[in-house]
């Protein structure tokens, strides 16, 4: 039986947002963004986000090193990372060496050389980008199972938060400039800021399908697309 999620797709006083209650979740969702023609250009002029534009390093977000969601998100990420060859793998023998977390926490992952241990470098002959999502395509699996969840969330962003009756509120948004904190008042760029990353062919609820629906789950994914007519 399909879910039944009521009507009135905005939320009232909010034209642009549009509400699915979900259970004990409500979600609200920005439709400015997620009808937008956002597209990840990685590696096709992406400034990144070092205090200066550096297109030409190819880190995109990949500066830092992603910070883990959890201790089973950890050692799903440790595993993986064993299997990963040196054809795949530019920093094989760094991780090897001493690890892939930037320390015993493991809360984060390594930086080595400037960058995630995971970013393969531009000229590294096994790809460019994540070895991670390199490996997964690789395997004919995909990404988001494999990469670490901030990562294949970018730039998808949800704030939870109670809703006063016992249940909760998830805003699912785009990420902007002051969700990395301090860092990203220094930021060269935010991707989700300005025009340079707005040349998709298709709305992010098209282009970002597989990322939504892990997020929030099919029923609710099916019937945002639904609401936004797509």
């Amino acid at each position: 039986m399909a879910a039944d999620f009521g009507h009135g797709d905005p939320v009232e006083g909010d034209p642009h947002v549009t509400e699915i209650a979900d259970g004990d979740t409500t979600w609200r969702f920005d439709d400015a963004f997620l009808t937008s023609n956002w597209t990840c250009i990685w590696g096709r002029g992406c400034l990144g986000i070092l205090d200066e534009p550096a297109a030409e390093l190819g880190q995109g977000c990949c500066s830092v090193g992603a910070v883990l969601d959890g201790t089973d998100e950890a050692m799903r990420i440790s595993a993986l990372s064993d299997t990963l060859g040196a054809d795949v793998f530019q920093f094989r023998a760094e991780a090897s060496a001493g690890g892939i977390f930037a320390d015993d926490n493991r809360e984060a992952t390594r930086v080595v050389e400037g960058a995630c241990i995971f970013l393969n470098r531009p000229g590294f002959a096994g790809g460019s980008g994540c070895a991670l999502h390199i490996a997964a395509l690789e395997a004919d699996e995909s990404p988001v199972d494999w990469k670490p969840s901030v990562c294949w969330q970018l730039p998808i962003k949800v704030d939870w938060s109670d809703d006063g009756v016992g249940g909760e509120v998830a805003t699912v948004r785009a990420w902007s400039r002051a969700d990395w904190g301090p860092e990203g008042e220094t930021m060269a760029w935010c991707c989700t800021e300005g025009t340079l990353a707005h040349g998709g062919d298709r709305p992010v609820v098209e282009s970002l399908a597989e990322e939504l629906e892990a997020v929030v789950g099919t029923p609710v994914y099916v019937e945002l697309r639904r609401r936004l007519g797509r």
